[in-house]
């Protein structure tokens, strides 16, 4: 039987095509798009995955229209409320990663209650990337590191892969061994990118609405489908 992946992460696309495909309006999307939230974070728990990462919410995400982003907010608020006891009853621990200093005050708030109540949990470790950018968090790093050696704690040649990990904005959680991007387009929208240098990435057109655990196992043999060389050329 197969070891079950540490860390899957997720770039949720396709919402807004989903709506507009049913005429209806991009927030119906949306709505959809979190029931589907729920399955797959359910199904992660069944499939014994440790770590699964969303990406909810980018830093470039604050440049949509303004009702828009109000009601992606109104959302998040929305679902960690509704969905906090089932997140307790399947033991998952709720974290978040992110320039969270930008999200209105009742959303931040949300979030670190449902953050504080389930932070004693032991199962699946779901984490919402919530007004979150790749470069931002690499950027947030640098200047830590830039600090340090500005005050004498640490010399420039200290510096090493390990050092700047340290300073990540999640350190403790390993790199996924698989990204998953449904809506179909072919690119990484500054997700993750010191976190995926080997990571394999899969992309479906299903739209994220219509995604399901039959999607998510679909994507997960295929991963293990593949040969994994992190640059390396194995023999046979």
């Amino acid at each position: 039987m197969r070891e079950p992946l540490n860390h899957i992460a997720i770039i949720m696309d396709g919402n807004g095509r989903w709506a507009k495909k049913r005429m209806l309006p991009r927030v119906m999307g949306h709505r959809e798009g979190t029931k589907a939230t729920k399955k797959i974070v359910r199904a992660c728990g069944e499939l014994g995955i440790k770590h699964l990462t969303i990406y909810v919410f980018s830093s470039e995400n604050w440049e949509r229209p303004l009702p828009e982003v109000d009601a992606l907010m109104n959302l998040l608020v929305d679902m960690v409320r509704q969905e906090i006891e089932d997140l307790m009853r399947n033991n998952v621990r709720l974290c978040a990663l992110g320039n969270l200093n930008k999200l209105p005050e009742v959303t931040r708030r949300e979030l670190e209650w449902g953050i504080e109540r389930t932070s004693k949990n032991t199962g699946l470790q779901l984490n919402l990337a919530v007004s979150y950018g790749g470069r931002e968090e690499i950027l947030d790093a640098a200047r830590s590191l830039a600090e340090r050696v500005k005050s004498g704690e640490i010399n420039p040649s200290d510096i090493d892969e390990a050092s700047f990990r340290a300073q990540m904005y999640q350190p403790e959680v390993p790199d996924p061994e698989l990204l998953i991007r449904t809506g179909g387009d072919q690119r990484i929208s500054n997700y993750l990118l010191w976190q995926i240098a080997y990571t394999e990435l899969y992309v479906t057109p299903t739209l994220w609405p219509d995604f399901d655990k039959d999607g998510l196992v679909e994507a997960i043999d295929e991963y293990h489908s593949r040969q994994r060389r992190f640059g390396k050329v194995l023999e046979g």
